[in-house]
C-alpha cells in the first residue's frame, strides 16, 4: 500500500513539473531574458524529492517576473539545455528510484498487491475450478435420503468417534499478579483462584453488578476455597480483583494483535484438533460433529433475570462422561489417568457422549453437525408430520370448539389451551419447579396476572392482552381479538383465583401431548407451532410474489413473507448496537449513487443531443449513446438494491428470521419457490444452510406444496 501511496505522489509531482515547464517555456518565449535564468535555475539537487523541487520552481517563477532583463543565448540554445536538464533529471530520478528499490529488496522481499488485476482468463479459470469443486463435492455427498430407512428405533449401524475434547488444565496467574482483600494481598489455593479469575474477567460486564450475580457467585467461590481462606475472605465487596482482570485484558489484547505468523500457528493448531476430534464415522461415512468441544468451566449468566446467574459451572471430568459407539467400532481412549463415566452401544439415539451439567442438573449432549444424516432425517420427518397434521387439522378444530361448551372444566381448559397454540403459535410450555430457571411460561404454565380481558379495545371485541416471559426471556405482548367461547371460558377460569395462581388449574403440557396423539399418530403442541409457520409462509410468499419482480425485489418478498412467521412464533432481536451506523454508511452509499445516476443521465441527455446534431452517419456516436444508456441502467439497478437493502434492514430490526427458516419452515417451500421463480437459492440459504437442507433441495420440484 505504502509502494503504492510513493508511486502516486511521484506522479503527481511529475504532472505538476510537466506543467511548470510549459508555462515557463512561454514565459520565456515573451519575456526574453527571464527565460534564461529560469534555464540555468531548473537545475536540481539531485538528494531534493519532487514535491520540494515543484515548490522551489513556483518560487523562483514569481521571482523572475519581477527581476530585469539579462542577455540569453537563442530560443534553440535554450530549449537544448532545458532538455539537456530534463533528461539529467529523470536518469538521476531513475537512478534514486532503483537505489530504492535494491535496498527494499535487500531488507524486505517486495510486498505483493492484495488484489492483482486478473485477466479474462484468469476469472475463467477460476469459475471453472468453483464449478469443478462444486460437481466434486456433490459427487461425494452421502445421499443418504435417497437409501433404505432402518427398522423403527434404529438410527445408525456403525458409530466411531474419538470422543469429546477437553479444555486446557488451569493455568495459575503469574508471581506478580495479585488479589486483595482489604487492601492486603491474598495468596489464593488453585481451586479458589481459578473460580476469582471467573469473576475478573468479567468485572466490566454489566452481571457483575447484580445482587443476584454477586451473591450466588460468593456463595460458591467460599465452597472452592479452604477453611483458612473461608475464615479471611467474608465480604466481596471488600475483594479487589483489579490486577487479575488487567492480566486478562492484556491477554485479550495481545491474542488481537498476533503477527500474522502467530495466527497462523494456532489456525494450524485448532485444524489439527477439528480433524482429530471434529469427525465420526457413522455407517462408514464421515460425518461432521457439530459441538465436540466440552464447555469449559466458567460462571453461569443464563438468560434474562435467571435466579441461579452467577453460580460456578464446573469442571466437566472424564468420569462424568458416557460414551456412545458403536459394538464393532473402537472405544474412544479418556486423557491419560482418567476413565470414562460408562460406555454404552445404543443405536436407537442420535448421541455421541452426554454429561450432566451442575446448575440445572439438566443433560448436555454432542451430536453430530446440521447437515448430518441424523439431523436430516429427524428434520425431514419433523416436517412430514407437520405436512400430515394439514389433512385432519380442521377435524381438530372442530373438536376443540366443541370442547369449549364441555361440562367437565380439565376438557374446557384443554380447548383453551389448543385454541391458543392453534391461533397464536404459543408454545405449550413445560411446568418447572420453583426456583429452577428464570420466571418463563408456556400456554399450559400461563398465570391469572399474564393476560388481562377487555370486552372491548381500540374497536374490536373480546381482547385478551397477554403479557409474560416466553422461551429465552423474550417477552411475548400480544392483543388478540378471540371468540365470545374462548373469552368467556377465560372469565370462568380467573373467578376467584390471585394473580399468581395457575390459569389453567388443571391441565399441563404431558396431558395435552397425550390427548393429540390420540387425534393424530406423532401430534404435539409443537407440530402445530411447525404446521401454522409454514402454512403462513407458503401463503404470504404467494400473496407477495409478483412475476416481474427482479431478483431483488423478490428476495424482500421473501424476506418479508419470512418475517410474517417470526412475529406469529415471537421472534424477537434486540437491535445490533452497529445498527445505526450501519444504517447510516448504507444511506451514505445510496446518496453518492443517486449523484451518480444523476451525472449518468446528464451524460446520456448530452450524448443523444450530439448523436443528433451528426445523425445517423456517425456509428461511434450512436455507440456512446448506448454506452450511456447501460451505464444509467447499471446505475438504477445498483440504486434500487441498495435502497431494497435498507428497507429489508430496517423492517428486521427487531425481528430474529434465522430461527423459524431453520426450525419452523419446511425447506422444500423455499427451494420450489426458488425454482418457480428463478430466484438464486444463495440468495435464502447461505452455504451452511444450503448443506443441511442438502435433501430438501435434490428431491424438490418447483411445483412442490406443504
Amino acid at each position: 500500500m505504502g509502494r503504492g501511496k510513493e508511486l502516486k505522489g511521484a506522479e503527481k509531482s511529475k504532472h505538476k513539473l510537466s506543467k511548470l515547464r510549459r508555462a515557463s517555456g512561454h514565459e520565456r518565449a515573451v519575456a526574453g531574458g527571464d527565460a534564461c535564468k529560469a534555464s540555468e535555475q531548473i537545475k536540481r539537487d539531485p538528494e531534493e524529492d519532487d514535491a520540494d523541487f515543484v515548490s522551489k520552481e513556483k518560487g523562483r517563477k514569481r521571482k523572475r517576473i519581477k527581476e530585469e532583463q539579462t542577455e540569453c543565448p537563442t530560443n534553440s540554445s535554450k530549449k537544448t539545455k532545458v532538455k539537456q536538464d530534463d533528461e539529467a533529471f529523470q536518469k538521476k530520478k531513475g537512478k534514486k528510484k532503483t537505489e530504492k528499490k535494491v535496498k527494499k529488496e535487500e531488507d524486505e522481499p517486495v510486498q505483493i498487491s492484495k488484489n492483482p488485476k486478473r485477466t479474462k482468463e484468469d476469472i475463467q479459470e477460476a469459475k471453472l475450478l468453483k464449478i469443478k469443486k462444486k460437481e466434486e463435492e456433490e459427487q461425494n455427498r452421502w445421499r443418504w435420503w435417497e437409501e433404505e430407512k432402518y427398522e423403527d428405533g434404529v438410527k445408525w449401524k456403525f458409530l466411531e468417534h474419538k470422543g469429546p475434547f477437553f479444555p486446557p488444565e488451569y493455568q495459575p496467574v503469574p508471581d506478580n499478579v495479585h488479589f486483595y482483600y482489604e487492601g492486603n494481598a491474598v495468596k489464593l489455593s488453585l481451586a479458589a483462584e481459578e473460580v476469582a479469575l471467573f469473576f475478573a474477567q468479567m468485572l466490566d460486564h454489566e452481571y457483575t453488578t447484580k445482587d443476584v450475580f454477586r451473591e450466588n457467585f460468593f456463595k460458591d467461590w467460599r465452597k472452592e476455597m479452604t477453611s483458612e481462606e473461608r475464615s479471611l475472605i467474608k465480604n466481596l465487596n471488600k475483594c479487589d480483583f483489579g490486577e487479575m482482570h488487567a492480566m486478562h485484558k492484556a491477554k485479550v489484547e495481545a491474542r488481537k494483535n498476533m503477527s500474522k505468523e502467530e495466527k497462523q500457528v494456532q489456525k494450524d493448531i485448532n485444524q489439527t484438533i477439528v480433524e482429530e476430534f471434529g469427525f465420526c464415522l457413522l455407517d462408514h461415512h464421515k460425518e461432521k460433529i457439530g459441538n465436540f468441544k466440552i464447555e469449559p468451566p466458567g460462571l453461569f449468566r443464563g438468560r434474562g433475570e435467571h435466579p441461579k446467574q452467577g453460580m460456578l459451572k464446573k469442571r466437566i471430568q472424564p468420569e462424568d462422561v458416557i460414551i456412545n459407539c458403536g459394538k464393532e467400532s473402537s472405544v474412544p481412549v479418556p486423557p491419560a489417568g482418567h476413565r470414562w463415566k460408562e460406555v454404552r452401544h445404543d443405536n436407537t439415539v442420535t448421541w455421541l457422549a452426554s454429561w450432566t451439567e451442575n446448575i440445572q442438573g439438566s443433560i448436555k449432549y454432542i451430536m453430530l453437525n446440521a447437515n448430518s444424516k441424523l439431523k436430516g432425517e429427524k428434520d425431514w420427518e419433523k416436517y412430514e408430520v407437520a405436512r400430515k397434521l394439514k389433512t385432519c387439522v380442521d377435524d381438530i378444530r372442530y373438536h376443540y370448539n366443541q370442547d369449549l361448551k364441555s361440562k367437565q372444566m380439565s376438557t374446557r381448559q384443554r380447548a383453551v389451551a389448543l385454541y391458543f397454540i392453534d391461533k397464536l403459535a404459543l408454545r405449550a410450555g413445560n411446568e418447572k419447579e420453583e426456583g429452577e430457571s428464570a420466571d418463563t411460561v408456556g400456554c399450559c404454565s400461563l398465570r391469572v396476572e399474564h393476560i388481562t380481558l377487555h370486552d372491548k379495545l381500540e374497536g374490536d371485541d373480546f381482547v385478551v392482552e397477554f403479557d409474560f416471559l416466553g422461551k429465552d426471556s423474550i417477552r411475548y405482548y400480544n392483543k388478540v381479538p378471540i371468540i365470545k367461547k374462548v373469552f368467556k371460558n377465560l372469565k370462568l377460569f380467573m373467578e376467584n383465583k390471585e394473580p399468581g395462581d395457575d390459569l389453567f388449574d388443571r391441565l399441563n403440557t404431558q396431558m395435552l401431548n397425550k390427548h393429540l396423539s390420540s387425534l393424530m399418530a406423532g401430534l404435539t403442541a409443537k407440530v402445530f407451532r411447525t404446521y401454522n409457520a409454514s402454512i403462513t409462509l407458503q401463503q404470504q410468499l404467494k400473496e407477495l410474489t409478483n412475476k416481474g419482480d427482479n431478483v431483488a425485489e423478490m428476495t424482500l418478498s421473501y424476506n418479508r413473507a419470512n418475517r410474517a412467521v417470526a412475529i406469529l412464533c415471537n421472534h424477537q432481536r434486540a437491535p445490533p448496537k452497529t445498527f445505526e451506523q450501519s444504517m447510516a454508511n448504507l444511506q451514505a452509499k445510496i446518496d453518492g449513487r443517486k449523484e451518480q445516476l444523476s451525472l449518468a443521465k446528464s451524460e446520456l441527455k448530452q450524448a443523444k443531443k450530439e448523436a443528433k446534431s451528426k445523425g445517423n452517419s456517425d456509428p461511434k456516436s450512436q455507440m456512446l449513446v448506448e454506452r450511456k444508456k447501460t451505464a444509467v441502467k447499471r446505475c438504477e439497478d445498483q440504486l434500487l438494491r441498495m435502497e431494497l437493502q435498507a428497507t429489508d434492514r430496517e423492517e428486521n430490526k427487531q425481528i430474529a428470521l434465522g430461527t423459524s427458516k431453520l426450525n419452523y419452515l419446511d425447506p422444500r417451500i423455499s427451494v420450489a419457490w426458488c425454482k418457480k421463480y428463478g430466484v438464486p437459492l444463495d440468495k435464502i440459504y447461505n452455504k451452511s444452510q444450503r448443506d443441511k437442507f442438502a435433501w430438501a433441495i435434490d428431491m424438490t420440484e418447483e411445483d412442490f406444496e406443504f
